[in-house]
């Protein structure tokens, strides 16, 4: 694969680009008031729920058994939808995505398309895409449609905006809007009324609209998107036409399973008990809403990643985004610095799988740097609603990334090996290591020679003790 559809060509490693970020004063923040404050709102619509881990659990095991019989679900998903008027299109990649989609707006004779917010849209760079092909794609999210008049990039999966505050939006929308009032305030009100007056205009006149999926139903053929701002309904009701772009792992089995999902997506993700507009269709019915639908499943990595039986756990991911608003790294360097649509520590293990044998050299720096964006901390388990192990895919991920390395961790991990391996060479290591407490100051060694710096860098090693336990037991206990 020569190109990597979910990250932006160009982008730096992550230690590079994080480190950019950490310098931005205002960014960082932006973020720590943003995370902290969704942070806090999700954690007091969790605790209202006294079944929240079992739902947990509830929406792990669906997942799980749709991932094991993805092929069954997804051919029983496309029978119903083309029972009930839909026509169903399988994309290999993002290039067969993105060429089905421009088609059939050629086909419409739109040359604009009106879009739901859509992560799997994001991910195979459609708007690109679709620009190329000479149709214009508005986004009609507000936050997406504050990076798109920005030519900016998304840096949180939930709130694309959320490195902007609401003077800089303002100055967004006085530049690239053109019917923005000229003394538009930064009053989220007045920001809010230009956005949807400039908005209602492309909703009546758009032929044809493009949205994702949050969920599809096998058994009906029944297409869901949860949203709060209303965009979404007027998009997926209007237009003639209407396109769904959904990952081929969005599935759920039946009714009953998506009710699970419909208590723990808004929690997770708004921290509400519900969302304010769920949209549900079953392909096209005859006076009501578009006259023609679309299904593009799209494929994109996908069946590689199933096949990892470690790595897999990340499709269960129902894109919520509350690994990020509790992540300390995303907190302190934003989503661009992941390179990637998918941001923060999904995005950490997501992307390089769904990315994994491309053969651009800086895609592929970027790649493998991704999974050493985080502290293992585990916070992220510990509020996934489908209890995705993220730090164990994490670590997994890092010892793919080392396989036959040569970098300077793989050769002191090597090192460390054979000492570890003899007894005696362990405790001639341990001698010699007393050395360092010449150059400790308080208890902390904060400066070594290479290679010793690529440690001392980032963080302080603590001075060995002046005896180690082993000496100390041979000393006192040994005969």
């Amino acid at each position: 694969m020569g190109r990597n559809p979910v990250t932006w060509l160009g982008s730096p490693t992550f230690p590079n680009a994080a480190r950019e970020a950490l310098a931005d004063v205002q960014l960082r923040g932006n973020l720590a008031h943003a995370t902290t404050t969704i942070r806090d709102k999700r954690a007091k619509a969790v605790a209202e729920l006294p079944d929240w881990q079992g739902l947990r659990l509830a929406g792990e095991a669906i997942k799980d058994d749709v991932l094991s019989r993805l092929d069954v679900y997804l051919e029983q998903l496309e029978a119903s939808v083309t029972a009930r008027g839909g026509i169903v299109h399988w994309a290999r990649d993002a290039d067969e995505a993105n060429e089905i989609v421009l088609r059939i707006a050629r086909e419409k004779g739109a040359d604009e398309v009106v879009k739901v917010k859509s992560m799997a849209t994001a991910e195979i760079g459609l708007n690109e895409a679709l620009e190329a092909g000479g149709v214009h794609a508005i986004e009609t999210d507000l936050a997406e449609l504050i990076v798109q008049l920005g030519d900016d990039r998304p840096s949180h999966i939930l709130v694309p905006a959320i490195h902007r505050n609401r003077s800089e939006i303002r100055d967004i929308f006085r530049r690239a809007m053109p019917d923005a009032p000229p003394n538009l305030s930064d009053r989220p009100r007045d920001l809010a009324e230009a956005a949807r007056k400039h908005l209602r205009r492309k909703f009546l006149s758009a032929k044809v609209a493009v949205s994702g999926a949050n969920f599809a139903v096998a058994d009906t053929g029944s297409v869901v998107v949860v949203e709060s701002e209303g965009n979404g309904r007027m998009c997926l009701t209007l237009p003639e036409t209407l396109v769904t772009v959904m990952g081929i792992e969005k599935l759920v089995p039946t009714w009953s399973d998506l009710e699970v999902f419909l208590q723990l997506l808004p929690r997770s993700s708004t921290a509400e008990r519900m969302n304010p507009y769920t949209s549900v269709w079953t392909g096209v019915t005859p006076g009501d809403g578009p006259r023609e639908f679309h299904l593009v499943l799209l494929d994109n990595g996908r069946t590689k990643t199933l096949a990892d039986r470690v790595g897999r756990q990340a499709l269960r991911c129902i894109r919520c985004s509350a690994c990020l608003n509790v992540c300390p790294v995303y907190e302190r360097t934003g989503g661009q610095a992941y390179g990637s649509v998918y941001p923060g520590p999904i995005g950490a293990i997501l992307t390089p799988q769904l990315g994994a044998g491309t053969d651009d050299p800086e895609t592929a720096a970027l790649l493998k740097s991704l999974p050493f964006a985080s502290s293992l901390c585990g916070a992220c388990y510990e509020v996934c609603p489908v209890r995705i192990d993220i730090p164990s895919v994490l670590v997994h991920l890092r010892g793919k990334a080392n396989e036959n390395a040569h970098t300077p961790e793989a050769v002191a991990m090597a090192a460390a090996s054979w000492v570890m391996a003899s007894p005696a060479r362990f405790r001639l290591a341990q001698r010699l290591s007393t050395v360092l407490r010449l150059v400790a100051r308080r208890g902390l060694v904060k400066r070594l020679p290479w290679p010793g710096s690529r440690w001392t860098d980032s963080r302080d090693l603590p001075a060995p003790a002046k005896e180690s336990f082993s000496a100390w037991w041979r000393r006192t206990r040994v005969r």
